[in-house]
């Protein structure tokens, strides 16, 4: 435990990128375009599952929920980093941090979850395709996305209450956004609890669902090398592959930024991995589920091709 003399901190200062000081401009227009990408992408996705009905099934209700909450999770962190690439306000209120923290683990944790769940969908879509119609039905799919959403924002709000709880004696956040690392270094005092609570939150909403993922495509490739034609085993893989590429990277990236240890931690290594989960991860979802998805694809043509008809 680190203890200090303290006197109450109201406000904090983030880094940004002062350490890129000449690219700043460069970085603005980068990320902000990837920025409007995602938001466009997210919002044609859950625009074209809403509106054809082919679309209607629990794997794209899943996908309308994995895209409205990455699109929040975008919120909550990239228009207040692209304001202070411009000089805009490089501070945050003590509250306005806490807010942030806890919006962006609930999203993220939100996000993991989700992909457990539609991986679990995958499973039953695969292994047991008599019984898909029952086992997904409606209201298992609205209870699983709304049991996601409570677990994730429950997690959320704990770590959250737990950090803001302990006293600060430093102001300037080595980072663009309230996260879980930076934020604690700042406290006059770090108790073991709060690494502990730390490594729980992140065993629960990365390893856990990470496991049951690694589980369920075991047994989903196992069922699908079993399937006769080629044909068949290429059609069964299809409905799997955009899924399984998100999972990838989005595990992937979560497990280096929060299983890394302390003493690997270098100011702009930290930075990188957070580009990557905050501005690169989101982008991922409308690209691979939409370009990458022939259904989808289907839809926004016949999405496309009725508005062209109704404008004649």
């Amino acid at each position: 435990m680190r203890t200090a003399n303290h006197t109450e901190v109201r406000e904090f200062t983030f880094q940004g990128f002062s350490n890129f000081q000449e690219h700043q401009l460069t970085l603005f227009v980068v990320f902000l375009a990837l920025y409007i990408l995602t938001l466009a992408g997210n919002v044609i996705i859950v625009t074209v599952i809403h509106f054809d009905h082919h679309l209607h099934t629990p794997m794209y209700f899943f996908l309308t929920v994995l895209s409205t909450s990455e699109t929040f999770y975008s919120l909550v962190i990239i228009p207040r980093m692209l304001a202070s690439l411009v000089g805009l306000s490089q501070s945050i209120s003590l509250e306005g941090c806490g807010t942030q923290l806890f919006f962006f683990l609930g999203f993220a944790i939100t996000n993991c979850l989700l992909l457990a769940v539609m991986g679990y969908d995958r499973y039953v879509a695969i292994c047991n395709p008599l019984r898909y119609s029952v086992t997904m039905n409606w209201r298992v799919c609205v209870t699983l996305a709304s049991l996601v959403c409570a677990t994730g924002f429950s997690l959320s709000l704990v770590q959250a209450v737990a950090i803001f709880r302990l006293p600060f004696c430093r102001t300037r956040i080595e980072h663009f956004f309230c996260d879980v690392r930076p934020v604690l270094d700042l406290a006059c005092a770090t108790p073991v609890i709060n690494d502990i609570l730390t490594l729980i939150i992140s065993l629960l909403a990365i390893t856990a669902p990470a496991t049951f993922l690694f589980i369920s495509y075991v047994l989903i490739i196992s069922t699908i090398l079993k399937i006769a034609s080629a044909e068949g085993r290429k059609k069964a893989f299809a409905t799997c592959a955009s899924h399984l590429t998100v999972v990838v990277v989005h595990y992937g990236c979560a497990s280096i930024a929060y299983f890394k240890p302390k003493s690997e931690n270098t100011k702009d290594q930290d930075q990188l991995i957070s580009v990557t989960y905050t501005v690169i991860t989101p982008l991922l979802n409308p690209v691979v589920y939409g370009l990458k998805n022939k259904d989808v694809q289907d839809a926004l043509r016949r999405m496309v091709g009725r508005k062209s008809l109704f404008f004649r």
